[in-house]
C-alpha cells in the first residue's frame, strides 16, 4: 500500500497509528509492528532513521526503525521508563501516535561495493538491523557481510530467529553472551574482546557499530588498533535525540545537532566535534 494515506503536513502532529503486531525479543525489549489507523503505511525510512512513538496522557520518546514492510513499520523497544512501561502494557490494536522520519541514515550507496562488518551490543542491534535487511535484500551491490553481535545473556539477545535461523544463511553470524550459563555453547565473553580475537580485516570493509556507550568506546579503539581508517567506522548517537527537529537543544554538540545532522556519523566525523564538559 501507499504511505500518503495519512500523512499530514506538519511534523510535530502525529499521525494515528496502531499496533499490528508485538514480539517479545527479550524480558525487557518488545518489538512493535506500527501502521496507520487506515490501514496505510505512515512513512518510508531509510535505513537508520528513527520514529517519534507517542501514548496520549503519557508521553513521547524516538525510537529506531527496525524494519518495514509494505504497510507498517516496526520498532524494537526496551522497557527502561514510563513511557516504555506502558507500551510494553499494550495490546494489538492499540492507538498511538507516530512522527517521522527523522534524522539521517546508514550511508547505504557510499558502502556499496564493500565488506560490512556489524558489530551490535545488546539492544544496539535494533538500529543497525534496518540496514543489515536492507544490504540483504540488495545482497549483489555488498560484499561479505559479518554480524558480530552479544549480551549479557542467552535470554538478553534480540531477534533471536534472525541470528540463529535467517541471518546464517545469508551471512556470517558472531554471537556472544558475557558469562557462560547452562545450554550455551557459542562464543562467551565481551564483544569488544571478541571483535579483536576474530581480526577481521580493514582491506575494503567498513564497520558499523552500535551498543552501550563502554561497548562502543572499546569497540572503536578495537577497531583502529586492527587499523580500520576512521571514515570506515560508522556509530550512532540517537540516545541524545529528544526533539527530532533541531527545537530543543538536547542533542547540541558545537555546530552540530544530532537529529538534523545524525544520529549516523563516522569516526572522522565524530573527531571533528568539540570534546564536552
Amino acid at each position: 500500500m501507499s504511505d500518503h494515506n495519512c500523512c499530514n503536513n506538519n511534523p510535530l502532529v502525529p499521525l494515528q497509528c496502531k499496533l499490528i503486531g508485538i514480539t517479545e525479543e527479550t524480558p525487557d525489549v518488545k518489538t512493535f509492528r506500527i501502521q496507520c489507523a487506515d490501514g496505510s503505511k505512515p512513512f518510508t525510512p531509510l535505513p537508520g532513521q528513527l520514529a517519534m512513538i507517542s501514548l496520549a496522557g503519557i508521553g513521547e520518546a524516538m525510537f529506531s526503525i527496525t524494519a518495514q514492510g509494505d504497510d507498517w513499520i516496526e520498532s524494537a523497544i526496551k522497557r527502561v521508563g514510563l513511557l516504555t512501561e506502558a507500551l510494553h502494557s499494550a495490546d494489538i490494536g492499540d492507538a498511538i501516535g507516530v512522527r517521522g522520519p527523522y534524522g539521517n541514515s546508514f550511508p547505504a550507496d557510499a558502502l556499496k561495493g564493500k565488506d560490512l562488518l556489524f558489530v551490535g551490543g545488546g539492544i544496539g542491534l535494533a538500529p543497525v538491523r534496518s540496514l543489515i535487511l536492507h544490504v540483504l535484500k540488495n545482497k549483489a551491490d555488498y560484499g561479505e557481510i559479518d554480524v558480530l553481535y552479544g549480551s549479557r545473556s542467552y535470554a538478553d539477545l534480540v531477534f533471536k530467529a534472525d541470528l540463529f535461523e535467517n541471518w546464517p544463511k545469508q551471512l556470517n553470524t558472531h554471537i556472544t553472551i558475557d558469562a557462560a550459563e547452562d545450554g550455551w555453547d557459542g562464543h562467551v565473553g565481551f564483544v569488544p574482546s571478541y571483535l579483536e580475537e576474530k581480526a577481521f580485516s580493514p582491506k575494503n570493509r567498513a564497520c558499523i557499530v552500535c551498543g552501550p556507550p563502554i561497548m562502543i568506546k572499546f569497540s572503536l579503539e578495537a577497531l583502529e588498533r586492527m587499523g580500520f581508517a576512521k571514515e570506515n567506522i560508522i556509530t550512532t548517537l540517537e540516545m541524545r535525540m529528544k526533539c527530532g527537529i533541531g527545537k530543543c537543544g538536547r542533542c547540541n554538540i558545537g555546530s552540530k545537532y544530532i537529529c538534523l545532522d545524525g544520529p549516523v556519523f563516522t569516526l572522522s566525523e565524530l573527531d571533528e566535534l568539540p570534546d564536552e564538559k
